[in-house]
């Protein structure tokens, strides 16, 4: 859920970008920032389903609530 929630930000950064490079028509700073910020959510998502997949490897288990070592 909080990769998703930061996703979301993202994709809402995106939009902001390119709504702001629309008051400025003549350059492209605004779709290059988002295809920046697109590269990084995807960077994101593949280190977050990298560390999914060895906590599933390593506990047998994908529920955060039964995997007891990581807690303080």
């Amino acid at each position: 859920m909080v990769l998703l929630g930061i996703e979301l930000m993202l994709n809402a950064s995106n939009l902001n970008l390119v709504g702001f490079n629309q008051l400025y028509p003549g350059s492209v700073n605004g779709h290059m920032f988002a295809l920046f910020v697109i590269i990084v959510a995807v960077c994101e998502a593949a280190v977050g389903l990298a560390i999914v997949i060895q906590v599933y490897r390593h506990y047998q288990t994908s529920v955060p609530d039964e995997v007891s070592e990581l807690k303080g």
